[in-house]
């Protein structure tokens, strides 16, 4: 019988001049005085934002000190090998009540280089919206680094963004490099590297404190612009009952979809990783061993490497995304 559990961790709240009241509403998180939940870090290794185990014996303690001790059981014996005891993967639920800022993040490359850290591609998955909901996401084609570079000059950047309707289901994929922005009146599960590195290219002339405009990184950003990433970039595929789907697979994550009514059964004796379950909607008992975790909307659940086998059991119908990396794709 393994020593390692399900985690579960203590939410990171980001009070976010864009946040609102929808996660403290639908998906139960504590607000703590914060006026505007933009952010809960569902699972971070980001310096100064480790999470903290919420359950079980190792409760208080943060995921690197986890992994310091228990290695690859923890996170897979490749993913280990390559990032020690930084945990790969940063997890988000994100409320935008107003536009997020225009913005792009650099890839491994650049952000080893300028701020010995690690890029930051990530995806969205969407939970709520309103009815006008959009997401910006890459360039219009034929946008140059001239044309590019005028906009910023004369204020028409958005006008050369491409803008997608964002419905609950929907995801959309966002490697380093592609230029975009969260429209308003969406909640989404955002799924990246750990990394915090993000430059802004315009704020909607937004006011952070009293009259002063937040910090813009328009030289950083046109370094990193990939002007090639244009279009259409929403994924939308249907879940079918109790079947498991892919999202989207990149060499940094994979992720699933599962909405099931049913116990499922879940073997991992061929991956080489951790597994994050992110409940959505309803709720299920994750049964190993003799023992079980309950997991709510709203959650997020680490399965350590060395758990192989476990069944799902849900309550009603339930929702999950299934994330980890394969690691064939670690280079």
């Amino acid at each position: 019988m393994s020593e390692l559990y399900p985690l579960k961790f203590e939410p990171l709240l980001k009070d976010k001049v864009w946040g609102g009241f929808a996660l403290e509403k639908h998906f139960n998180k504590k607000p703590d005085g914060l006026p505007n939940i933009g952010e809960s870090w569902e699972l971070s290794s980001v310096d100064g934002n480790l999470s903290i185990v919420s359950n079980g014996f190792l409760a208080g303690n943060n995921i690197e000190e986890l992994i310091e001790v228990y290695m690859g059981d923890i996170t897979g014996d490749s993913i280990f090998e390559k990032f020690g005891n930084t945990f790969p993967l940063l997890i988000k639920f994100i409320e935008a009540e107003e536009d997020l800022s225009i913005q792009v993040h650099p890839g491994d490359v650049m952000a080893k280089g300028k701020h010995n850290d690690y890029g930051k591609t990530e995806m969205w998955y969407v939970l709520e919206s309103r009815q006008d909901a959009k997401i910006y996401t890459g360039f219009k084609e034929g946008v140059t680094k001239e044309i590019y570079e005028q906009s910023i000059l004369d204020g028409t950047l958005p006008d050369l963004l491409f803008v997608e309707s964002a419905r609950p289901g929907d995801t959309f994929f966002t490697p380093a490099g592609r230029i975009h922005a969260i429209g308003k009146g969406i909640v989404l599960v955002e799924i990246q590297q750990t990394s915090d590195l993000t430059y802004r290219i315009s704020d909607w002339n937004r006011k952070s404190i009293g009259n002063v405009k937040r910090e813009l990184h328009l030289d950083l950003a046109l370094e990193a612009m990939d002007f090639d990433a244009v279009g259409k970039n929403k994924i939308k595929i249907e879940p079918v009952l109790n079947k498991t789907e892919n999202l989207v697979s990149c060499e940094f994550f994979h992720t699933n979809i599962l909405s099931f009514n049913s116990a499922i059964k879940k073997e991992y004796y061929l991956l080489d990783s951790f597994v994050v379950y992110i409940c959505t909607e309803g709720e299920f008992q994750i049964r190993w061993e003799g023992n079980s975790e309950k997991v709510s909307s709203g959650e997020t659940v680490l399965l350590p490497a060395m758990i192989k086998e476990v069944i799902l059991e849900p309550t009603g119908t339930a929702r999950l995304l299934e994330v980890y990396i394969i690691s064939e794709n670690i280079s």
